[in-house]
């Protein structure tokens, strides 16, 4: 019996069509919710993530705004973008793109946009909303991962979770979700100690650990839901055929597109061993930017309807 695969791309389709329907009453509202990117530098991968962002406002209608900065900007320059983005009431939510150059305290830049506008779920108010569970902002990927769980209908209370990884963006936030949909919630990290013991009590397991097939075999308890966040580049031979059991479709794609992507959890052990999975790519991933979205349609309608 091979696992469920969770198929990233169905949740996103599902999604983006209930938006459809809330952006739709906004605008009869007079209300067309408003997304600014900021890009700083010309990192290619950031290129395209903003890229990618302001295609999913066009296909929902809303207004985006692209704000392209030279790498060489400085923390100053930055706050005060930030600051007339804060007064812009034509913008519901800011999206600072990360990373932003070494000169820039990033810390700073992503605490002066405004609460109500951080749709990335970051600043320390929609931190502590998040934990006190109150109404907020969370960020982007940890929305989407509990989407998959619950539109796949996977039991999450009384379930025993476990989180492999502790960002601010991912581990900890997705972390306090499951735990206030009343799962057991463990969080380990590089010194747990036997990780794979306590990664095979889990039912659900998170894999975000930015490392590629860290989770094998061993980790993964027979039935359980892996949840892999990773997102890892392969581009030589000798990784493919260091990681794959069967590196023979992972070749071909290399050959085809000169890199390979993969997870942070062993593809061919989730499959056998797991209940059920969401591959890379075509699962966590394709939800980040679409609860992106849900975050500023939200936004629009707590600023603009609640406060009218």
């Amino acid at each position: 019996m091979t696992a469920t695969i969770l198929n990233g791309s169905k949740f996103r389709d599902e999604i983006q069509s209930e938006l459809l329907l809330q952006v739709t009453d906004l605008k009869r509202e007079g209300i067309t919710p408003g997304l600014a990117a900021v890009l700083v530098g010309e990192d290619p991968g950031s290129q395209i993530y903003v890229r990618n962002k302001v295609k999913a406002c066009e296909a929902l209608g809303l207004f985006s705004e692209k704000i392209v900065r030279s790498k060489d900007s400085t923390t100053e320059e930055l706050l005060e973008l930030v600051n007339d983005l804060n007064h812009n009431d034509k913008i519901d939510g800011i999206l600072v793109q990360l990373p932003l150059p070494p000169q820039v305290d990033t810390k700073r830049i992503l605490m002066a946009v405004d609460p109500a506008k951080d749709v990335d779920g970051f600043h320390p108010v929609n931190v502590g909303n998040l934990v006190a569970g109150r109404a907020g902002f969370v960020p982007c990927t940890p929305a989407g991962i509990m989407e998959i769980l619950k539109r796949s209908k996977i039991p999450i209370k009384g379930e025993r979770a476990v989180v492999i990884g502790r960002s601010d963006i991912v581990g900890k936030p997705v972390a306090m979700l499951l735990l206030h949909e009343h799962a057991t919630v463990t969080i380990c990290h590089s010194r747990t100690r036997d990780l794979p013991a306590v990664a095979r009590e889990a039912d659900i397991l998170v894999a975000a650990i930015g490392k590629p097939t860290f989770v094998t075999g061993d980790f993964i308890k027979p039935g359980a839901t892996v949840i892999d966040v990773g997102m890892n580049r392969l581009s030589s031979e000798e990784e493919v055929r260091k990681l794959f059991h069967d590196p023979t479709a992972p070749l071909a794609t290399l050959q085809r597109r000169g890199e390979v992507l993969v997870g942070d959890v062993q593809p061919e052990d989730a499959r056998a061993i797991a209940g059920a999975f969401t591959p890379v790519p075509g699962g966590v991933g394709l939800l980040t930017i679409i609860m992106l979205m849900s975050n500023t349609i939200k936004a629009a309608r707590t600023r603009r309807v609640v406060s009218a």
